[in-house]
């Protein structure tokens, strides 16, 4: 049994842990780089704040240690895709100031997974997308041709995006290991909390196919209609993760990166 203060307090250990407080409430314990707990820290409050979807509580934050509170897995059912659905429309509704914005407080130095995101801002998003959210990790991971048919992709992210969305509060990092279900409600964990593009949280939950998906994304449409020919743009909006995966994993992701990079600059 412990507090939160005694958790805060006691020696590193990065990683994440599970313990019981005092009271009895469940909780984790996650260490690590101080930037990217802050980042986290951060981005669990600003997504909590609307209460539209379920996200666990931030107890207490210390240099580089968090503690929140468990969220204890079950399988999701219809009614809770639907109702998933719904209440990411409002949490991208809440809005953030600008592409890019970092939740307040949060660093704009951030992190998504174990890679570094710089929350630069923008108030056009495509140029925003190519510039802060493709181009630094394609820089990373390609070279030569492979460099050069990204960079005429991003020339192309005005003409295929769409019409002009305002900023969402977005996830960020919305796969569907991300995503955890309780009874009839879905929580987020493990954000990368940022201002951009409402269609890029769904591409990315269609990456590794979340459960219940299409029913997520038709409550989704109903409540919040997507702009005509969002299915065409989820390549696009995956570029973002899928750059990402390839600097920290590489395999095939980089050539699924230029295969949607092809499509986009024949476009």
């Amino acid at each position: 049994m412990s507090s939160v203060e005694s958790l805060l307090a006691g020696p590193a250990r990065r990683g994440v842990q599970m313990t019981t407080l005092d009271d009895g409430t469940e909780v984790v314990v996650k260490s690590g780089e101080p930037s990217a707990i802050a980042a986290e820290a951060a981005g669990l409050r600003w997504l909590a704040e609307p209460g539209t979807v379920g996200v666990p509580s931030v107890l207490g934050e210390a240099e580089g240690r968090m503690v929140s509170t468990r969220v204890p897995e079950a399988r999701a059912d219809d009614a809770a895709a639907e109702r998933f659905g719904r209440g990411l429309a409002a949490l991208h509704a809440a809005g953030a100031p600008a592409f890019g914005s970092p939740p307040p407080g949060g660093p704009v130095h951030a992190w998504i997974g174990e890679a570094r995101m710089v929350n630069e801002t923008g108030a056009d998003w495509p140029a925003w997308y190519a510039a802060h959210r493709v181009l630094p990790y394609a820089r990373q991971a390609f070279s030569g041709e492979d460099l050069a048919l990204v960079e005429r992709a991003c020339a192309r992210f005005g003409d295929v995006a769409g019409p002009p969305e305002p900023p969402a509060r977005l996830h960020g990092d919305l796969w569907t290991g991300n995503v955890l279900w309780v009874g009839d409600t879905a929580w987020v964990i493990d954000p990368a909390a940022h201002g951009g593009h409402r269609e890029t949280d769904l591409a990315m939950l269609a990456l590794f196919g979340a459960p219940g998906l299409e029913r997520i994304l038709a409550a989704y449409d109903e409540a919040a209609p997507l702009a005509n020919g969002w299915r065409d743009r989820v390549g696009l909006h995956q570029l973002f993760p899928l750059l990402v995966h390839t600097v920290l994993f590489g395999g095939g992701y980089g050539a699924r990166a230029l295969s949607v990079c092809e499509r986009i600059s024949r476009s």
